[in-house]
């Protein structure tokens, strides 16, 4: 295989000894390095341009990646974060910098020497301590849905902060995405509760408050393009002749305009079209 595609299977950067323990020779690194087609860092790393600039900025800084960065490498879903996470040995000398945020303490489960992103959970442990709630929450809930960790693992790991025996205990495998976690944790904050992927009419709805009031939302990806849409709006329709009322929001007003999706929920509780009784009468 040649060594290109070899590091790009590898998330575009690897250990030059894991290279060699690989099977590819030192004239084989040079002649790539020769060609500009891999590059290094502090000389001993070797990646393409595949590679992140996390990752390299991991590799160069003698590091790897926690955290909320490490969340994203391993495609958890998280919120943006500009800064890299990097997890470094107690006598690490690392500059400090705005683009970083430095994680000095001890690891809940060992890493190999030449790994740049950390065990799911390493990262799980520094997001409770780093995050606030509902930047952590979302990874928590995206790792138990992608069955990257299991409930009972959460509740078993030791060293486990308060922070993070909270996030276990509010982590659900109900939600797809983080836009679909955000709602529900900030409406529990006012005390109400919104089951998640509720079986009605033959289709899972994202959210249901009381009896008759739903909340869908749209995220990006599967809910942009056109048939999906259509296929939306369909399921709607039915839902409304059924006696349900039918609030639908977007990825832009979870995330920028919570305030108006707070109100619109609270206005519809307030009318009663959460309860069985509003649709009598209809």
């Amino acid at each position: 295989m040649d060594l290109e595609v070899w590091l790009n299977t590898h998330n575009g950067i690897a250990h030059r000894s894991d290279a060699l323990d690989a099977g590819f020779t030192a004239h084989a690194i040079e002649k790539a390095m020769a060609a500009q087609r891999v590059r290094t860092a502090r000389r001993q790393w070797l990646y393409t341009r595949r590679s992140s600039q996390a990752l390299r900025a991991a590799a160069a800084l003698g590091g790897r990646l926690t955290c909320v960065s490490a969340a994203q490498e391993r495609g958890l879903w998280t919120i943006t974060d500009e800064r890299i996470h990097l997890a470094v040995s107690r006598n690490a000398v690392v500059r400090p910098a705005a683009h970083l945020r430095l994680h000095w303490g001890q690891p809940l489960v060992p890493v190999g020497a030449f790994e740049l992103i950390d065990p799911v959970q390493n990262l799980l442990v520094s997001i409770a301590d780093c995050q606030p709630f509902e930047k952590a929450i979302v990874v928590f809930d995206s790792a138990v849905r992608s069955g990257a960790v299991s409930f009972g693992e959460l509740s078993r790991w030791q060293r486990r902060s308060k922070a993070f025996r909270r996030l276990a205990e509010a982590t659900s495998q109900f939600s797809d995405s983080g836009i679909e976690t955000l709602p529900v944790v900030r409406l529990r904050r006012l005390g109400i509760h919104m089951q998640q992927q509720v079986k009605i009419d033959g289709h899972l709805v994202d959210g249901l408050i009381g009896d008759r009031l739903i909340v869908q939302i749209d995220g990006h990806g599967p809910h942009s393009d056109p048939a999906t849409r259509r296929r939306d709006l369909a399921q709607d329709a039915r839902l409304t002749l059924l006696g349900y009322t039918v609030l639908r929001f977007d990825y832009y007003q979870v995330m920028y305009d919570w305030k108006f999706v707070e109100a619109t929920i609270l206005t519809a509780m307030a009318e009663g079209l959460h309860l069985l009784t509003a649709t009598i009468g209809r």
